[in-house]
């Protein structure tokens, strides 16, 4: 019970969380060892979870290493990767394995550890609803507690689309549910929806399943023209620093959408590595198994229907890109929704929404990420990983989640730490860039 039922007056904080994902955990752990700062992190679930649904064997982070919780803000933070890897008794063992790219399940359990050896980070207790009255009050599943400030990360919720909703069930299910739903399909017929590195491991964990367990044919329907690949080069990646980040931040709101749209491939595409592979084990299946029907990919098409067949299979109806009719007719027993996600609802701010800045479908930040708002500009509600058409893709990626805490956490403290120096990129236009090459 909280401090209230007991006659006491409500704990008070500098700053309530509301979630601790990956996004809210980084801020906890820069602001763990700043007593100035009291802050608390809630979270619905009972304990930490992380995609553990999609912990495919052999899966991996698409991102480096050093973008772990605060690394990249704050090197020497108890809560790095590295300081896991070493309280685990196994960074020599880490080094010596040369991963090409850190286990996802590795990931989960470093986040889980940083989570459970942090005092301010709570779960089992939703916040249900935040008023404002001089200051923010956060109402739990168990409390009431007030803050200065609240910062929302929610993380994000599985996409299906609007067909496909009142149809699921064990049969027909998001990509998030595969490891516990993905179960006992020999002798089936499969259909992943979806041409992302979601879609793809979810193909490559099929087909690479032994012969007893394997499935009769597994489809892949993708809108893209074929399966293509991250962009993880250099210049690419330029894309996902903070001096991107700001430059973005200051375009013209249909600029952005287009920049998102074309660069949608440095945060969307599928891994060289899970591609081979794939591409190895259709090899092996077509021309030393010699199994030419098990697996159908069917690339640049838009699905637009799905139905029940009238023997309890499912019927779905696609249309290819370049030639629309006629349509084709895929069947499946189980079809897999690879289809993304989407930000998670913010209910629990219904009673001051109507306080709060939109642009579009997001709220709108400043550059601290803290909603515009029409409250005492010295209380803020910060947004985390939920405002990519304002901040672009990396927003909803890791790569910028240790500078995004760090810029919440110096508004927090009342400081501004120095950055990192800028990109080798001029981002932006130099009206006097003409006379300065003139005077060249």
């Amino acid at each position: 019970m909280g401090n209230e039922h007991r006659g006491h007056p409500p704990a008070h904080y500098r700053c309530v969380g509301v979630g601790a994902g990956p996004a809210n955990l980084s801020l906890a752990s820069l602001l763990h060892d700043h007593t100035d700062v009291p802050n608390l992190f809630l979270d619905r679930k009972e304990a930490f979870a992380w995609h553990d649904g999609q912990q495919m064997p052999g899966s991996t982070l698409q991102v480096s290493l050093f973008k772990d919780l605060v690394s990249l803000a704050d090197p020497t933070n108890r809560f790095s990767f590295l300081s896991y890897l070493h309280d685990q008794g196994r960074v020599y063992h880490f080094l010596n394995a040369r991963f090409p790219a850190v286990p996802r399940q590795e990931f989960r359990n470093y986040l889980a550890w940083a989570a459970e050896r942090n005092p301010h980070v709570v779960f089992g207790e939703e916040v249900e609803e935040v008023t404002f009255d001089r200051v923010f009050q956060v109402r739990t599943s168990r409390r009431t507690v007030t803050a200065d400030n609240l910062v929302v990360g929610v993380g994000s919720s599985p996409y299906v689309p609007p067909q496909a909703r009142p149809l699921l069930g064990p049969t027909q299910f998001h990509v998030s549910e595969f490891v516990t739903r993905a179960v006992g399909l020999a002798g089936k017929r499969i259909t992943i929806v979806g041409g992302g590195q979601s879609g793809a491991e979810a193909f490559l964990d099929l087909i690479s399943r032994p012969a007893a367990d394997r499935p009769r044919r597994i489809s892949w329907l993708s809108r893209r023209r074929t399966y293509l690949p991250l962009d993880d080069s250099p210049f690419t990646n330029d894309f996902y620093t903070p001096s991107f980040s700001d430059h973005f931040y200051a375009l013209p709101a249909d600029a952005r959408s287009t920049v998102n749209q074309d660069t949608r491939l440095s945060s969307d595409g599928i891994s060289e590595d899970t591609l081979r592979a794939i591409y190895q084990q259709l090899y092996v299946h077509r021309f030393v198994e010699e199994l030419p029907d098990l697996v159908r990919l069917h690339p640049n098409r838009d699905v637009t229907a799905i139905t029940r067949g009238i023997r309890g299979n499912w019927e779905i109806t696609a249309r290819h890109n370049d030639a629309p009719h006629p349509v084709e007719q895929h069947e499946a027993d189980i079809v897999v929704w690879a289809t993304g996600f989407r930000p998670a609802p913010t209910a629990f701010l219904d009673p001051i929404a109507g306080r709060l800045e939109r642009e579009g479908q997001e709220f709108r930040v400043d550059e601290d990420f803290a909603i515009r708002w029409d409250g005492p500009p010295q209380h803020a509600v910060f947004l985390q990983n939920a405002v990519m058409a304002q901040r672009g893709l990396a927003d909803v990626n890791l790569s910028l989640n240790a500078w995004r805490s760090r810029r919440i956490a110096d508004r927090l403290r009342g400081i501004r730490s120095d950055d990192q120096l800028p990109s080798f990129v001029e981002w932006s236009s130099k009206p006097d860039s003409k006379q300065m090459w003139n005077d060249r």
